[in-house]
């Protein structure tokens, strides 16, 4: 009897390795690792869509997010006591659903005291823009994150 449960102890340990997701078919080890720094491809505007390489692609939509959102910018007619010549950073989030939401503004305290209304500019800005689509991770849509630069330069 205590060699029967010896065994089947040693049986039951030994046949772990015919159930392990690690390894496919050919027996080769798969990288279960999943880096959630980078995306496969990233947001993309329809005029970036047919770009296969990756970094024209990024290009491509950070250049024309920065011109829809500065042609935007543009048409708001704005007076300041001080002239102003500050780049500011916008932090965007794609979706996975393709919407794009604005999560934060960092301005000089003196930018947003001339300019109160900055925040829903940037917000209305940012809801004008073309249809985007999201980021793609092992063929999955997914949330990303960017940052962009924005210079602002007005004169009084």
């Amino acid at each position: 009897m205590r060699f029967l449960l010896i065994l089947l102890v040693i049986l039951t340990f030994s046949s772990c390795d015919y159930f392990s997701f690690q390894k496919n078919k050919n027996g080769e080890k798969l990288n279960m690792e999943v880096d959630y720094t980078s995306v496969d491809s990233s947001p993309s505007f329809k005029v970036c869509d047919s770009i296969i390489d990756k970094t024209k692609k990024t290009t491509c939509f950070r250049t024309t997010i920065r011109q829809e959102i500065a042609k935007s910018l543009a048409s708001y007619s704005v007076k300041v006591k001080k002239s102003v010549d500050e780049t500011i950073i916008v932090t965007i989030i794609v979706q996975s659903n393709k919407q794009v939401k604005l999560s934060t503004i960092k301005a000089s305290y003196s930018l947003l005291l001339q300019i109160p209304n900055l925040k829903e500019m940037i917000e209305k800005s940012i809801a004008e823009l073309p249809e985007i689509y999201p980021a793609i991770k092992r063929s999955i849509p997914v949330t990303t994150a960017y940052k962009l630069p924005i210079r602002i330069t007005l004169k009084n």
